[in-house]
């Protein structure tokens, strides 16, 4: 069983930066991938940015030079900094763990960008 709580959504104006973090705890593999995803109303759920155990790091293009994924190994815990951030970032972002095939989500938290 793995639990993931993520934490730092919010209301921000075009133009400006959040950073998200997510927990692991429970079964964690010493080799995983960690990753966010976003939903938005009316769109699937695509995948943001990921980063490995090894931290090779893979992003939507679309937010490529603003985000940066980044993870404390000891902490097993996975941050997304988001800069430059657009209307069009709004959405829920959820947190995901990928082991040992399995696949753990987190609640999602709400990232809402004013124009």
């Amino acid at each position: 069983q793995v639990q993931l709580v993520e934490s730092g959504g919010g209301l921000v104006q075009a133009g400006g930066s959040l950073r998200l973090s997510c927990a692991a705890s429970g079964s964690i593999f010493s080799i995983n991938a960690m990753g966010w995803y976003r939903q938005a109303p009316g769109n699937q759920r695509e995948l943001v940015a990921s980063i490995t155990s090894y931290k090779i790091t893979n992003y939507l293009d679309s937010v490529k030079g603003r985000f940066t994924i980044s993870r404390d190994n000891a902490k097993n815990t996975v941050y997304l900094q988001m800069n430059s951030l657009k209307p069009e970032d709004t959405a829920v972002y959820y947190c995901n763990l990928k082991q040992h095939g399995s696949s753990a989500w987190g609640q999602g938290t709400q990232v809402t960008v004013s124009s």
